[in-house]
C-alpha cells in the first residue's frame, strides 16, 4: 500500500499589476453646499433684524421668507464657485503609475 500524501501548507500568492491614472484635486461638493446655505442663512438673519417690525409679519415668518431665498441662493452661488474650482482644478491633473496589489491564498 502507499502511503496518502500529506496535506500541503496553503502558499500566498501574489500579483502586482500597473495602471496609470489621472491625478487631480477635486472640491468636496457637500461642504460648499453646506457653507453657501450657512452664508445665506446668516445673511437672513441679518436682514430679519436691519428693518423695522412689519405689522403683517412677526420676525420669525420673515426669517423664514428670507432663509428661503438667501438659502438657495447660498447653495446655488456656492455650487457655482464649487464648479470653477473644478474645472480649475482639472487642468492641473497629471498621470501617475498605481500598483494594485492582491494577495490569494492557494492550495495547489
Amino acid at each position: 500500500m502507499s502511503d496518502p500524501e500529506p496535506p500541503q501548507e496553503p502558499v500566498d500568492v501574489t500579483e502586482v499589476t500597473e495602471d496609470e491614472v489621472v491625478v487631480r484635486r477635486a472640491p468636496r461638493y457637500g461642504r460648499f453646499l453646506l457653507i453657501g446655505f450657512v452664508l445665506g442663512a446668516i445673511t437672513a438673519l441679518v436682514l430679519t433684524f436691519a428693518f423695522p417690525d412689519n405689522p403683517d409679519f412677526d420676525r420669525g415668518q420673515v426669517f423664514g421668507f428670507l432663509l428661503l431665498g438667501f438659502g438657495a441662493a447660498g447653495i446655488a452661488l456656492a455650487a457655482l464657485v464649487a464648479l470653477v474650482l473644478d474645472r480649475v482644478f482639472s487642468k492641473r491633473s497629471r498621470s501617475a503609475i498605481a500598483e494594485h496589489e492582491a494577495t490569494h491564498r492557494s492550495t495547489d
